[in-house]
């Protein structure tokens, strides 16, 4: 009896102290392997949604190329009967990962422009410093540019850079080399991504939007961003291009 009493007294002895036993603290090896499988995770998520924003680009582009031929022959002439000059403005812009493309618009601008730039360069609206150039009423800018500017169509040719993957429709706009050039660690985060068309701060003020704060909504948007975020933003360009709220 007294054998029996000692037995069932160390049974509940072992039971409470499981009970009372601590959680157990994964292994450094189960914290190695879940970080992994969360990266990979992540992964397959980021390259899905990659994948659906190709196939959405390519689908809007295509139709939006051909509905527009005759806007774009319209500009075209409208521009060469102004001054003779070149249809389209080439530049080198920086894209993802800091890679270079041609990236073209309708020229809105005297032939000059570039030269006549350091003259005007102390009334930049994004301040004498700044990063960006902004000016309302730049006098480079040519009667049919100010119309082309005014409902953002001598940024349409950028479709085609859409078209080629250099860029895509909803994301960071991309830079000029020396306005990189000028960036902090913290404003080349949004070269982590394609650049694009049209982008959260562009249907929230454009112009009229500081430097610093287009970077931080830039940031944001890179952070937060899915599918449902891009058609939100699409749609909402449209009012914004219409009313050309700090379009200069």
């Amino acid at each position: 009896m007294v054998y029996a009493e000692l037995i069932l007294a160390k049974t509940l002895t072992i039971y409470i102290m499981k009970i009372r036993r601590p959680p157990q603290i994964p292994s450094q090896r189960a914290s190695q392997f879940q970080a992994i499988r969360k990266r990979i995770v992540w992964a397959i998520m980021a390259s899905n949604l990659r994948v659906v924003k190709r196939l959405m680009d390519i689908f809007v582009v295509l139709p939006g190329l051909v509905l527009l031929s005759p806007l774009f022959l319209i500009v075209a002439l409208c521009i060469t009967l102004h001054d003779g000059g070149p249809v389209l403005y080439w530049q080198k812009r920086v894209g993802r990962r800091g890679r270079e493309f041609a990236f073209p618009k309708f020229r809105s601008m005297s032939m000059d422009s570039d030269v006549e730039l350091a003259k005007i360069a102390s009334k930049n609206q994004h301040g004498a410093n700044g990063v960006t150039f902004k000016m309302k009423d730049d006098p480079r800018t040519t009667p049919c540019g100010r119309l082309i500017r005014r409902f953002s169509i001598d940024e349409l040719p950028q479709l085609w850079c859409v078209l080629t993957g250099d860029m895509t429709l909803v994301g960071p706009r991309p830079p000029l080399i020396s306005e990189v050039a000028r960036y902090s660690l913290r404003d080349r985060a949004r070269l982590s991504v394609v650049p694009g068309l049209t982008c959260i701060w562009q249907v929230s003020g454009r112009s009229e939007i500081p430097f610093d704060q287009q970077v931080e909504m830039d940031i944001d948007y890179i952070h937060q961003h899915s599918l449902w975020t891009d058609i939100k933003v699409l749609f909402k360009t449209i009012p914004a291009v219409l009313f050309g709220r700090g379009a200069y």
